[in-house]
C-alpha cells in the first residue's frame, strides 16, 4: 500500500471528535507510517440547537455537509454515528465499514438517582427523540416530555440546573466520553427499543476510492455490520425518518439473527412491536419482511397519521 495520508471529516462536538480520534488511532495502529488528519465540519444540525430535529429535516442534517466535503474530495472518509445516517446517501458514496458496536441501550440520568419505575408522578423528562418519548409515554403516560437539544455536556448541565427530573441519552456516547458514572439506569430494550444503528460507528467513503476502501477493511465488524444493515432495511422499508417514532434492534446468535421492530404513535397510545428470527446471511431481507409484518399489523395507519 502506498497511501501516505488520510483525512477524516467529522463534526466538532466532543463526542464526534472522540469517535474520529478513535478511528484515527485504529488506522494508525493498523497501518504503520500512515498520517491521519481530522477536518472539522460544522453541519446544519449543529448550527440549529433550539428546535426539535423532527421539525427541521431530521437526522440527515448531521451528515449533509460532511458528505458534500467527501464528494468534493476535501476529505477521504467521514465518521458518523450510524443512528444519524439517513437511509438515502449519494450514489457515489457508501458506508464501507461499521465498527464494533458499543452498548446500544438508552440511558436514564435522573436528578435524584431514581430509576424509571421509581420516578415521581408527572416527572419532567428531557429528550429530543420521538422514538424515546412515544415509548416512555406508553410505559408511563403521566410523564411530561420536554424537548432537549445540545451536546451531551449541555444536556447534562440542563438536568443539573433543575430544568428536568431526568433525561435520556444514548449509553454509547456517555461510555465513550467517560461519563458512565452519570448513568442511573440502562433502560431495557423491552421498555425503550433503541434507534436503528445506535452505538455503532459508520465510515463513509467514495465507492471508487479503492485504496481508501482497502485500508478501512480491517475496521469492519462483521456481526455489527449485519445487524445494523438489518435494522436499516427495516426502517427503509417503513420509509421512516426522524419524524416517525421507529425502533429497530438486531442481535446475532450463531447463524441466526433476531430483529426487533417498533412503530409508535407520538403519544404512545398505539404501539406496534414485533420480532423476527432468520438466517444471518438473509439479514437485510428479514429486516424488510419485519417491516412488512408491522405494516400488516396496523403500523401503516400510525405512519400515515404522523406524516400527514
Amino acid at each position: 500500500m502506498n497511501l501516505k495520508r488520510i483525512t477524516i471529516g467529522s463534526r466538532g462536538s466532543k463526542l464526534a471528535l472522540w469517535q474520529a480520534n478513535w478511528v484515527k488511532s485504529e488506522l494508525s495502529r493498523l497501518n504503520n507510517g500512515l498520517n491521519v488528519d481530522i477536518h472539522i465540519i460544522k453541519t446544519s444540525g449543529d448550527k440549529i440547537q433550539d428546535v426539535a430535529l423532527a421539525k427541521i429535516g431530521g437526522k440527515g442534517l448531521f451528515v449533509k455537509e460532511i458528505e458534500e466535503a467527501l464528494l468534493a474530495k476535501k476529505i477521504d472518509i467521514a465518521v458518523h454515528s450510524m443512528k444519524d445516517v439517513p437511509m438515502k446517501i449519494p450514489r457515489e458514496l457508501h458506508i464501507s465499514v461499521i465498527t464494533e458496536r458499543e452498548n446500544p441501550l438508552d440511558a436514564l440520568i435522573s436528578k435524584n438517582g431514581q430509576k424509571l419505575v421509581d420516578l415521581p408522578q408527572n416527572s419532567i423528562i428531557g429528550t429530543s427523540s420521538l422514538r424515546r418519548s412515544s415509548q416512555l409515554l406508553k410505559y408511563r403516560p403521566d410523564f411530561e416530555i420536554k424537548t432537549l437539544r445540545g451536546n451531551i455536556d449541555t444536556r447534562l448541565k440542563k438536568l443539573d440546573d433543575g430544568h428536568y427530573d431526568a433525561i435520556l441519552l444514548a449509553s454509547a456516547g456517555l461510555n465513550r466520553l467517560g461519563l458512565s458514572a452519570r448513568i442511573t439506569e440502562k433502560v431495557s430494550y423491552e421498555i425503550l427499543l433503541p434507534a436503528m444503528g445506535q452505538g455503532a460507528l459508520g465510515l463513509e467513503s467514495r465507492i471508487d476510492d479503492t485504496k481508501i476502501n482497502e485500508v478501512l477493511t480491517d475496521l469492519d465488524h462483521k456481526i455489527t455490520h449485519q445487524t445494523v444493515e438489518a435494522e436499516r432495511a427495516l426502517v427503509d422499508f417503513l420509509d421512516g425518518g426522524c419524524q416517525v417514532p421507529i425502533g429497530a434492534y438486531a442481535t446475532v446468535n450463531g447463524n441466526l439473527i433476531t430483529i426487533r421492530g417498533l412503530v409508535a404513535s407520538l403519544n404512545g397510545t398505539n404501539v406496534y412491536k414485533l420480532e423476527k428470527i432468520g438466517p444471518v446471511n438473509e439479514a437485510v431481507e428479514i429486516g424488510r419482511e419485519l417491516g412488512n409484518d408491522l405494516l400488516k399489523m396496523g403500523a401503516d395507519e400510525v405512519l400515515k397519521s404522523v406524516l400527514q
